[in-house]
C-alpha cells in the first residue's frame, strides 16, 4: 500500500500530502465559479443572483454526501493506520452501500419538492425563473458528486491525494470549455451553464471510480468483505453520520443566512454570490489543509504514533496562521480587483456592497483556518462529537446574529456580514479550551 503519513518528516509528509488536496479542492470550485463568471459577465445581474443562490442550496445538499465520505474517510485511515485490511475494506462496503442509498433518496426528494425550496429561500420573483431552469439540470449532477467524493476520500485515507487532484483538473477543463460552448456558442443561458458543470461532475465522478477499481487492487472488495458485520456498521456509522450532521449544520446555516440575504433584494443577492465565490477561494486552502491535517492524525492516531501527533499540531497551527494572515492582507487590499471579475464596474452599488463583505470577512481568515484545524482534529481522534458542537456553536451564533442585527434599520445587512466571523471566534474557543481540557485523555484512546 502506498501513501503512509506514519513515517518520514512529520511537517515535510503532512505538506505534500496537503498540497495536491488543496489543488484539487480549488479546481472542484471552479466549477461553479466558472458558472457565476461568465453567467456574471454576459447574462447579467440576475442570471449572476440566480446561479449564487442556487450554489448555495447545492453546498448544502452535497455537504449531507459529502460528510458521509469524510467521515468514513477517518474509519478508512484509522484502519490503514492499523494495517487492518479486512476491517478497511468491510467499512469501504459497509459506507458505500449507506451513501449511494442515501444519494438515491436525496435526489428523488429535491425533484420532488423544488418548488417549496425555492418558496423557503424567498427567492424574488425576477430571479425566480432563472434558478428554478438553473437547478432542474444541476441537480442531476448529486450522483456525480457522490461518486467522486467517496473515492476521493477512499484513496487520501490511503495517503493518495494525486488522483483526486488529476481527475478533477481534467473535469475543472472541461466544465470551462462547456460553459463558453453551451452559454455563448449556442445561446442555452443559465440551463448551459449548469449542464456543463453536470457533465463535468460525471467525467471525474463516473472517472475516478472506475481508475480506483482498475488501478488499485488492493483496494477491491472480495466476497467475504459484502457480508456486513452490525460492529463495523455501528463504527462507520459514528464517524460517518456525525461528520454528515457537522457538513449538514454548517450549511444549512449557510442556507439560512443565504434566504436572509434574498431578502434584501437582487443587488445584495449577487454582490453576495460574488464575494462568497472570492471567500470561498481565500480560505479554500486552508479547509483543505485541514482535511489533509485530519488524514495524517487518524493515520498516525491508529498506529499510536503520539510524538508525531504533537510535532504535527505544533506545525499545523504555525502553518495555518501564517497563510491566514496573508490571504487576510490579500483579500483586503484587492477587494475591488476581484469583484471586478465577476461585476462589471458600471455595477457601482453591487461592487460597494461585495466589497464590503470583503474587508470585513476578510480580516478574520485565522478565526475560520483554526476552525478548521479543530474539525479535522475531532474527527481524526474518534470525537465527532465535539465538530458537530463547535459548527453548531459557530453556525448558531451566525444566524442568530444576522436575523439579529440585520433587523435594525442603522445596520442592516453588515449585520449578516459581521455575524460570520464573531461565530469564528466563539467556536474557537469552545474548541481550542476543550483540547486543554481534554486532549491528553483523547490521545491515550486506543
Amino acid at each position: 500500500m502506498n501513501g503512509d503519513l506514519t513515517k518520514g518528516p512529520v511537517m515535510r509528509t503532512m505538506l505534500r500530502f496537503a498540497v495536491p488536496m488543496i489543488l484539487g479542492n480549488l479546481l472542484q470550485q471552479c466549477y461553479n465559479v466558472a458558472d457565476t463568471l461568465i453567467v456574471g459577465r454576459f447574462l447579467g445581474a440576475g442570471a449572476l443572483a440566480a446561479v449564487g443562490s442556487s450554489f448555495t442550496l447545492m453546498t448544502f445538499l452535497t455537504s449531507i454526501l459529502l460528510g458521509l465520505c469524510m467521515g468514513s474517510g477517518a474509519f478508512f485511515s484509522i484502519c490503514f493506520g492499523r494495517r487492518d485490511d479486512d476491517r478497511l475494506k468491510e467499512g469501504m462496503c459497509a459506507s458505500f452501500m449507506l451513501i449511494a442509498a442515501l444519494t438515491i433518496v436525496l435526489t428523488i426528494l429535491v425533484f420532488l419538492f423544488l418548488d417549496e425550496i425555492l418558496l423557503f429561500l424567498h427567492v424574488p420573483g425576477e430571479v425566480l425563473p432563472l434558478m428554478r431552469d438553473y437547478l432542474l439540470v444541476i441537480f442531476c449532477g448529486i450522483a456525480a458528486t457522490f461518486l467522486y467524493n467517496y473515492f476521493a476520500s477512499l484513496l487520501r485515507a490511503v495517503g493518495n491525494s494525486v488522483i483526486p487532484l488529476i481527475f478533477l483538473a481534467v473535469s475543472a477543463v472541461l466544465n470551462i470549455a462547456l460553459d463558453l460552448w453551451f452559454v455563448l456558442g449556442l445561446n442555452l443561458g443559465v440551463r448551459g451553464a449548469a449542464w456543463a458543470t453536470v457533465a463535468a461532475q460525471y467525467v471525474s465522478g463516473a472517472g475516478i471510480a472506475v481508475f480506483t477499481v482498475l488501478c488499485f487492487p488492493h483496494l477491491r472488495i472480495r466476497r467475504r468483505h459484502l457480508k456486513l458485520r452490525l460492529a463495523c456498521v455501528r463504527e462507520i456509522c459514528s464517524f460517518s453520520l456525525l461528520t454528515c450532521v457537522q457538513q449538514s449544520v454548517m450549511n444549512l446555516g449557510i442556507l439560512l443566512v443565504q434566504g436572509l440575504v434574498n431578502s434584501f433584494g437582487a443587488v445584495v443577492m449577487a454582490a453576495f454570490a460574488a464575494a462568497v465565490k472570492i471567500d470561498a477561494f481565500a480560505y479554500m486552502p486552508v479547509q483543505d489543509f485541514g482535511n489533509a491535517f485530519s488524514t495524517f492524525i487518524a493515520q498516525n492516531f491508529g498506529a499510536q504514533k503520539k510524538e508525531r501527533i504533537q510535532a504535527a499540531l505544533k506545525g499545523a497551527v504555525i502553518t495555518s496562521l501564517f497563510f491566514c494572515l496573508f490571504i487576510s492582507a490579500a483579500v483586503w487590499v484587492f477587494a475591488r480587483p476581484l469583484m471586478l471579475l465577476f461585476i462589471d464596474s458600471a455595477q457601482e452599488a453591487i461592487l460597494a456592497e461585495g466589497i464590503r463583505y470583503l474587508h470585513i470577512e476578510g480580516a478574520f481568515y485565522c478565526g475560520i483556518g483554526c476552525l478548521f484545524l479543530l474539525y479535522g482534529l475531532y474527527r481524526a481522534l474518534g470525537k465527532p462529537g465535539m465538530s458537530v458542537v463547535l459548527t453548531v456553536i459557530s453556525l448558531g451564533t451566525r444566524v442568530a446574529l444576522a436575523y439579529l442585527l440585520s433587523a435594525i434599520p442603522a445596520i442592516g445587512v453588515t449585520g449578516i456580514w459581521w455575524s460570520v466571523p464573531v461565530g469564528w471566534l466563539l467556536a474557537d474557543a469552545v474548541g481550542l479550551s476543550y483540547y486543554v481540557l481534554r486532549g491528553k485523555k483523547m490521545l491515550n484512546r486506543k
